[in-house]
């Protein structure tokens, strides 16, 4: 495989970006969307060059706190809560007159020991839950867009994810979660966000079931999040079919944590098809009324989660390691269907990859199953600023679970 230069890689992108006075929440705006956002994690803001970037609101209408809205972030031990990191990605957005998403109250992973090995009776972990939700809710109230309340609640197979949640209290802490969610604050959007959602099968069909039962209950719950971690060549094409099936159920949706990931160093044919399953991704939301955003899981290769948690992968953002933008960046613009400055679109034709599928029965502890859909992996990871080990998958091709590390 070819390696490409920094040079090689802006001349590709120069040549592919016809439009580029055209940019990226503008173009969403443009096509009827909310926002096009990003993940910011704390670190990263150190980097004089990122946060001007991610400052420019033509390009980013939104921003997602990766790690320091997580439950470890904010309460490290028992009543005892802590804001800091929080609130400088919330104040950020707010002097960008940025959207915020708050990620996440309730997740199996980057739980503190005290929640995970708590061995806490049914009641009293609905009072942890309780408490947790709505106090850090409650913290950002009038703040945030949406909240993921709950994240990644099934396995591969549509099956419940068996973990201190679920093992204590079956379904009915996601309930309680979004319960207290709402009673913080009532004006934020409620999601349960999830990753292998973008195909039809078990885990949508879960998904479905679940948000149908809450809806028939009264339980509040407003969007499904559909994370969107893909490799090049190999993004789903039943995505605009399951946006369409959950919106039927009487909530929104969004694309959460999108990245396009590929075997490193990119060529230039890859970086191609990249750009072209970017523009596919966002095509199926624009086509989705009720799709109201796409946000990337990063924008820059220099802080993609990827490489520390994928041996070999990379290059899934839109912009490279250097902030050069990439191909991808003109696929996105396409997707939304932007012709330019006087905000207009057109109507985008979904260009279809096909590919082949491999039946692999995952080797992990997670519980999935044979999957004939390739399927990605979950909610982000690490980058270069977190604190925490990141391990590979154990399946390199059919890629579910990750068993440790920080996820997003």
């Amino acid at each position: 495989m070819h390696q490409l230069s920094t040079a090689a890689l802006a001349a590709i992108a120069a040549a592919l970006l016809p439009q580029a006075s055209a940019q990226l929440n503008t173009a969403a705006k443009a096509a009827g969307k909310l926002y096009f956002g990003t993940a910011v994690d704390n670190g990263d803001l150190s980097d004089s060059t990122y946060k001007s970037i991610l400052g420019n609101g033509v390009d980013f209408g939104q921003v997602t706190a990766a790690n320091s809205m997580k439950w470890d972030a904010t309460e490290p031990s028992r009543g005892s809560f802590t804001f800091t990191n929080g609130d400088v990605i919330a104040n950020l957005a707010k002097s960008n007159g940025q959207l915020l998403r708050g990620h996440n109250c309730v997740w199996y992973n980057q739980l503190p020991s005290w929640v995970s090995s708590g061995g806490f009776s049914a009641s009293t972990l609905q009072s942890v839950i309780t408490t947790h939700c709505s106090t850090v809710v409650g913290h950002y109230k009038g703040q945030v867009y949406s909240w993921d309340v709950v994240n990644e609640p099934f396995n591969d197979d549509g099956t419940w994810r068996t973990d201190v949640f679920y093992n204590t209290l079956n379904t009915s802490y996601v309930a309680t979660a979004l319960n207290a969610a709402k009673s913080a604050d009532s004006s934020t959007k409620l999601y349960i966000n999830d990753y292998n959602l973008e195909y039809t099968g078990s885990k949508a069909t879960a998904m479905e079931s679940l948000v149908s039962s809450l809806k028939s209950a009264g339980t509040p719950i407003d969007g499904i999040g559909l994370q969107g971690h893909f490799i090049v060549g190999q993004v789903s094409t039943s995505l605009q079919s399951v946006l369409n099936t959950f919106v039927g159920l009487g909530v929104e949706v969004a694309i959460t944590e999108l990245d396009i990931r590929t075997t490193v160093p990119a060529s230039t044919a890859t970086l191609a098809q990249q750009s072209t399953d970017y523009q596919n991704v966002i095509a199926a939301c624009k086509a989705v009324s009720k799709c109201v955003g796409v946000t990337v899981w990063d924008f820059t290769d220099k802080y993609s989660w990827v490489p520390n948690t994928f041996s070999g992968q990379g290059a899934a953002c839109p912009w490279d390691a250097s902030y050069n933008k990439k191909p991808a960046y003109q696929g996105i613009l396409n997707g939304f269907g932007y012709t330019g400055g006087s905000g207009s679109t057109t109507t985008t034709t979904t260009t279809t990859t096909t590919t082949s599928s491999t039946t692999t029965t995952s080797s992990s502890s997670s519980g999935s199953s044979g999957a004939t859909s390739p399927h990605y992996g979950q909610c982000g990871g690490a980058s270069a600023y977190h604190l925490y080990a990141a391990k590979p998958l154990l399946t390199p091709v059919i890629l579910t679970h990750r068993l440790d590390g920080p996820n997003r």
